[in-house]
């Protein structure tokens, strides 16, 4: 007898504004992903934790008692509350949790009310071996916290799903069936997979992602629920930019969705900042990869005044229940993700 799939069971995994038990990290060290650039990456990211421990627990993976001192270290200067800070000796190969950790559903009539998804995890395409730590994080979260883990036995990454928490799941074509991840699969079958392991029962697709983004099209740079029924998505007004056409296009698409209820989706456009270049490279940098914290919605910001104040003047209309800040992501983002990427939430049932 094949067990039964998370969604048969009546679990489902709640949108990121669903409140959290905690967020889940893990600590950054690995120099490649911020080539000459990792020591400037902890002020920011500690800025982060703080803002996210302000509201709920924060949960960090590390290798060992070093790295959790060197974490502690930099948490307390920051002036991080540490009572709200949870370590976990779960070491890890990189920092992005968003892909490699546990994806926490829910069932709150069920008898256990949490259980963890383990999707495999093939650093986006086989791009940054090794991973062989980070593929196994989401199993050893189920251990620590003593909760059921299923293993559906494909590639799939947290930040290329976005979910509404009303049935409807928002992806993009580009990542999802590229052949870098599941190439025996095809879109139906994928789809099958995202309704059973996810518990969803509707999966909108948009096309392609930002340029500079090295996952081949994450959503949570291009648009992201706000509420059940209103997305926010990334718009280029530069008709000479790279990003023009291609986030003109997913516009397009968002336009002809409906939900499961019929309804079409409210759609707030969200500007994109000047091009962030680094050492010659083009960065995906996008004010969509906000978090959604208890306490807060953290926005990643570019030191672009002008485009840094109109996103978080229109995410602020968006979360009216909770502070909208911004936090400098331009170092953090030479790493290729900022505040969603690095993050996972683990809701509260």
């Amino acid at each position: 007898m094949t067990r039964p799939t998370p969604k048969d069971s009546g679990y489902f995994f709640p949108a990121e504004w669903h409140p959290h038990r905690a967020t889940w990290l893990s600590w950054p060290h690995k120099e490649a992903s911020w080539p000459g650039k990792l020591d400037a990456v902890y002020t920011p990211y500690c800025t982060f934790v703080k803002e996210v421990a302000a509201g709920e627990q924060v949960c960090i993976n590390v290798a060992d008692e070093t790295m959790e001192a060197l974490a502690s270290a930099y948490l307390a200067a920051a002036g991080v509350n540490l009572v709200n800070i949870a370590f976990y000796h779960h070491p890890t190969n990189d920092a992005w949790c968003r892909d490699h950790g546990p994806a926490f559903l829910i069932n709150p009539d069920a008898d256990v009310k949490k259980v963890i998804i383990d999707w495999g995890y093939n650093a986006w395409g086989n791009k940054y071996p090794p991973y062989d730590q980070d593929d196994i994080v989401p199993t050893l979260v189920g251990k620590a916290l003593g909760l059921p883990v299923y293993h559906p036995g494909i590639v799939m990454e947290g930040g290329s799903v976005d979910f509404n928490g009303a049935g409807t799941v928002l992806t993009s074509k580009s990542c999802l069936l590229n052949n870098n991840r599941n190439p025996h699969l095809t879109q139906r079958q994928i789809e099958a997979y995202l309704f059973e392991y996810y518990g969803v029962s509707q999966v909108l697709w948009l096309g392609d992602g930002i340029v500079g983004d090295d996952t081949d099209g994450h959503i949570d740079d291009i648009t992201r629920f706000v509420n059940a029924d209103t997305v926010v998505t990334a718009i280029e007004e530069n008709t000479s930019d790279e990003n023009h056409t291609i986030l003109k296009d997913n516009l397009r698409l968002l336009k002809k969705m409906r939900l499961l209820n019929g309804k079409q989706l409210n759609i707030v456009e969200l500007p994109m900042p000047k091009p962030v270049v680094y050492d010659g490279q083009r960065l995906p940098a996008s004010y969509a990869n906000f978090y959604i914290a208890n306490a807060a919605v953290v926005v990643p910001t570019y030191r672009d005044d002008t485009n840094d104040r109109k996103a978080l003047d229109i995410l602020t209309g968006c979360f009216p229940d909770r502070r909208v800040i911004g936090i400098d992501s331009t170092d953090i983002i030479w790493g290729l993700g900022s505040w969603h990427c690095l993050s996972q939430q683990e809701p509260e049932v």
